[in-house]
């Protein structure tokens, strides 16, 4: 027989043979693990009459943000500034006489120690026009929860495929084909909906008024794996 090229769009199935007869299952494994990060958002603002006093309290508010995070060290593992803008606010009427300016950057901040989490959320809560959105809970892309879990798949597969050899009466032989059909953690870094949401703040507390720390639960982290295995096994005696 003719073997089927690329282009084939009807590619001979694999199947076994008498003397080698083909098995084919799914293995899964469904894991839940904690969460190795923690994200959150902080959105600065500033208002202004004019753009430049804008812009000088947007530059105050943000180094003041950033410097708090930066405080916190290690327990801080990644840190970056997005999105920045000074948007004029046009008065009513006609003409473009401008009201105000509005200033806005966004940061990201990246935490591994979830104790430290809650106290700075809080902290940088409390500063004047400073939103805090999260936490966003989430596993490294190399964190060995994937590994375990596609491990896991694999396993189940061979003992699948060995209880069916076993059902009639026979052993496994060989593996033909394994093939990973995706490997995924749920949910996402930067879910449409938080597993936790910190609260938003258009002005600061007072100076002599020190927020208590926040208490967060980390939200436990889904991993799933999927594997389809082939082998072949010895001839049954039907």
């Amino acid at each position: 027989m003719t073997p089927p090229t690329p282009d084939d769009p009807h590619p001979a199935v694999p199947y076994g043979t008498p003397d080698a007869p083909r098995i084919a299952v799914r293995g899964e494994a469904h894991l839940e693990v904690d969460p190795e990060i923690a994200r959150i958002g902080i959105t600065v603002a500033s208002r202004g009459k004019d753009r430049r006093t804008a812009l000088d309290d947007l530059t105050r508010r943000n180094t003041t943000a950033l410097d708090l995070i930066k405080s916190y060290g290690e327990a801080v593992e990644r840190l970056e500034t997005g999105t920045f803008s000074i948007t004029p606010q046009l008065k009513e009427g006609r003409g473009e006489r401008i009201h105000a300016h509005h200033g806005r950057v966004h940061i990201t901040a990246e935490l591994t120690d979830f104790t430290a989490l809650g106290e700075l959320t809080t902290r940088l809560a409390d500063l004047d026009l400073t939103r805090v959105d999260g936490p966003w809970w989430a596993l490294r892309p190399d964190s060995p929860a994937h590994r375990e879990a596609r491990q896991q798949a694999v396993r189940e597969a061979v003992q699948r495929a060995r209880e069916y050899a076993e059902a009639l009466g026979t052993t496994l032989a060989a593996l033909v084909e394994l093939a990973d059909i995706g490997a995924e953690n749920t949910p996402p870094a930067y879910p449409a909906a938080p597993g936790a949401r910190m609260r938003s703040m258009a002005h600061g507390a007072t100076e002599d008024t020190t927020a208590a720390p926040l208490d967060l639960e980390p939200q436990r982290q889904h991993v799933h794996a999927q594997v389809n295995a082939r082998f072949t096994m010895a001839p049954p005696q039907l």
